[in-house]
Order: structure tokens, then C-alpha cells, then sequence
């Protein structure tokens, strides 16, 4: 909640601050609910609660947000240790769940996870992420993202992949990347140029996953705004707080975070 106080969020336009998981789970998001109403009352921000089920979408709506993210596996062992469903199940529960959604008048987005590769199947096909992208067309979720959830992802894969998304649905496209094998920041730029227009990124490149073994945090938000700035992309946040950010959370911390820009300093 300290974080979500301080002035190096300005300029962002989406935060999703929780999500409203199982906390017998994830203990950790237990307080799903508190953090939801922080960013609710951030003028201009808008908040985005992650939902598994019906029952984590009547918490997200209680809580206020503006925009439910519902998550659909690309790989059925993986969804299965994530959500208890596989994939096609995963489909149809979103299928059932984003109209109810729209009715509360929230927004809606679907994110395919393990999109580039899963910690227990290895590669994932490109054809499954399509097949999960069609069977969703028919509920026209307002965002999809594809999300490298473990960090396996090359520049050049993200941008076939980001690609033949774009050119068979008309929702907005979301990039979700952690930076575990250190090319991170190079599929954020692929994704960009591949027309994704939004992309996650965490304060200081921290997270990771609770059922992705050795996943790593996600691209530092200081590093994303640095490359995309340089890059000629606007972003309209602030680097030099979003660098105040991460360094803060890493003293509170007591360690260095993963994220560089906090150590090397902006440029010029």
C-alpha cells in the first residue's frame, strides 16, 4: 500500500494491483481487497483485479475495479496446477464469466498464459495460443495478452506470435514478460513493434510465479520506460520516478532488485 502512495505511478493509466485468487492457495494475495480500494481511489487510474472463477469475479466487482483480467493456460498441466481446469475448460469458464462482466460494466481482458513455453509440456505450440484466441473471439474480450510466463521467449518468436494474434481478432494486444533468461526487455520491443499496445511490468523487475519453477519477476517497469522512451514510444511516465520507486522498495527490501535502470541511472 506504501508503494501504491508514492508519486512514481503517475503517468500509468492501468495498475492491477491483486488479484482475488484462492488465498488458502496464495496466502499472499489473502488481502486482495484492501489493495483493490488503494488504486480505486487514484484519480485516473484505472484498476484491474486478475479472476480465476466466478467466485474471484463477484470478490474483483465487490472491490470495485474497473477491469477484470481472466486467465486462460495455454498448456493443460500447467492450467491445472494454476487453476485447477485445463485449458478448454479454462475457455469455457471465460466464455460463461466476461459477458457477466460487461454487465457490471467493467472491462475485460483475457490473458493466455504460458504462451511461449511451460515449465512441464516444454514448447507450446503456436497453434494451441490461436486455437485458445479463436474459441475467445466469439466474447470479444476487450484486450488479450500473451504472456511468457516462465521467460522462455525469443524476440523473433514474440513477433510471429504477436502477429498472427493481431491479424485474427480485433481486440487491443497486451505483453506479459519475465525477464528470466535476461531477454525481457528485448520481447517487450518485439511486441510493441508487433502492435501490442500495453505491456506489464513490475517495480524493480520483482515477482515471479507460485507454479512456474524458477520463473523470475517480471521486466522492471524503469527498464520498460527507459527502452520504449529510447525507442521513440511514449509512454507518459516519469523515469526518474519510476527509478525512485524501485530504488525505495529495494532499501525497504534490505537488497538489490532485479531491475538495472535503478542501478545504472537514467540516460542523457
Amino acid at each position: 500500500m506504501a508503494l501504491g502512495e508514492r508519486p512514481g505511478h503517475r503517468g500509468l493509466r492501468r495498475s492491477p494491483p491483486t488479484s482475488f485468487v484462492n488465498p488458502a492457495r496464495v496466502p499472499k494475495l489473502a488481502d486482495a481487497d484492501a489493495l483493490a480500494a488503494l488504486v480505486r481511489d487514484e484519480p485516473g487510474l484505472a484498476s484491474i483485479g486478475l479472476v480465476m472463477n466466478g467466485r474471484g469475479l463477484d470478490r474483483a466487482v465487490a472491490a470495485g475495479v474497473t477491469e477484470v483480467n481472466f486467465v486462460v493456460v495455454a498448456t493443460d498441466t500447467f492450467c491445472r496446477r494454476n487453476q485447477g481446469t485445463t485449458t478448454a475448460e479454462a475457455v469455457a469458464q471465460v466464455r460463461r464469466l466476461l459477458p457477466r462482466a460487461r454487465e457490471q460494466g467493467l472491462r475485460a481482458s483475457v490473458t493466455v498464459g504460458a504462451a511461449f513455453g511451460c515449465p512441464f509440456e516444454g514448447e507450446t505450440p503456436p497453434e494451441r495460443v490461436l486455437r485458445v484466441v479463436d474459441d475467445l473471439a466469439s466474447v470479444a474480450p476487450d484486450e488479450v495478452a500473451l504472456a511468457d510466463t516462465i521467460g522462455v521467449a525469443v524476440p523473433s518468436q514474440v513477433e510471429r506470435l504477436f502477429t498472427a494474434v493481431r491479424e485474427r481478432i480485433g481486440a487491443s494486444l497486451r505483453g506479459h514478460f519475465h525477464n528470466t533468461r535476461n531477454l525481457g526487455l528485448a520481447n517487450v520491443l518485439a511486441a510493441v513493434g508487433a502492435g501490442a499496445r500495453a505491456i506489464d511490468a513490475s517495480v524493480g523487475g520483482i515477482g515471479g510465479c507460485p507454479f512456474a519453477p524458477a520463473a523470475a519477476g517480471n521486466v522492471a517497469t524503469e527498464d520498460v520506460v527507459y527502452a520504449l522512451e529510447r525507442s521513440g514510444t511514449r509512454t507518459g511516465v516519469s523515469q526518474e520516478a519510476a527509478i525512485g520507486n524501485a530504488r525505495w522498495l529495494g532499501e525497504l527490501f534490505g537488497a538489490e532488485l532485479p531491475g538495472m535502470l535503478s542501478r545504472a541511472g537514467g540516460f542523457p
